[in-house]
């Protein structure tokens, strides 16, 4: 069942937000040529825990059975892991791309988001891709503000996608937030007569994560045996961006901006 938020609450949403993109904000300055993302790992945490926040994904149970809980504080995702990449030593490459997802809960409230960030110079049909799953985001947050439901907003994403020659990732879609990092409903990227059939009405109090994911020649995934890390089945690049948006009876707004 949905929640829907009153203003009191999104406005509490909002502060844990603002946490979060300070946290990418850290992360972004440390994303460089011989970085790791154990130290991109490292640095959101510390912004966290001096703010008295908890993270959202150290310690998550996974779906698979007997595979452990996830150990780290970002998903950092690299080339062409799509999501839930764990945190490594390795150092960065100059080419190299991270997805870098984190979420915290702040006084009792939650904000998620994820940034894909170049190091240093990409090739072109890289950055191409960077740029088409940036702006699949930035799309659907003003298609929030003139559509009635969700389903013609998820159409508009999946037909830009298709129009730069990238591909729309299905298996992992956006959710609900609140109080828990994920509740009702589940937010495709893509339309379907699924989601035609159960839409969701974007009404003010509605609070969603979106998060497109697309990849460079397939939308096929699988999951690696640490349980955790997906992955692009022909190992080709792919790209992940997230906000955090809440429906406002003046439109939507992001949540989780600095």
């Amino acid at each position: 069942m949905i929640q829907l938020k009153s203003p009191r609450e999104i406005a509490l949403m909002r502060e844990a937000g603002r946490l979060v993109a300070r946290a990418l904000g850290e992360a972004r300055k440390l994303a460089v040529p011989g970085a790791t993302t154990a130290d991109l790992d490292e640095a959101v945490a510390s912004v966290f825990r001096e703010a008295g926040a908890t993270p959202l994904f150290l310690g998550y149970p996974s779906s698979m059975r007997g595979k452990p809980p996830f150990p780290a504080v970002i998903c950092s995702s690299v080339n062409e892991h799509v999501v839930h990449g764990i945190p490594n030593r390795r150092p960065l490459r100059e080419g190299d791309v991270v997805a870098v997802d984190t979420g915290c809960r702040l006084n009792g409230w939650c904000g998620d988001s994820a940034v894909t960030l170049p190091i240093g110079q990409v090739a072109p049909d890289v950055q191409k891709l960077l740029d088409c799953t940036s702006e699949t985001l930035d799309l659907a947050v003003r298609a929030m503000g003139r559509c009635r439901y969700w389903s013609e907003v998820a159409s508009l994403m999946e037909q830009y996608v298709k129009s730069q020659g990238f591909y729309v990732i299905e298996k992992f879609v956006g959710h609900g937030i609140g109080k828990e990092m994920h509740e009702e409903p589940q937010v495709p990227n893509f339309f379907s007569k699924a989601l035609r059939k159960h839409d969701i009405l974007l009404e003010p109090g509605l609070v969603l994560a979106v998060e497109p994911m697309v990849s460079m020649g397939t939308k096929d995934v699988r999951t690696l045996d640490d349980g955790w890390t997906v992955e692009t089945r022909d190992r080709r690049p792919s790209a992940h961006f997230e906000h955090t948006i809440a429906m406002t009876p003046e439109g939507p707004e992001i949540l989780t901006l600095p």
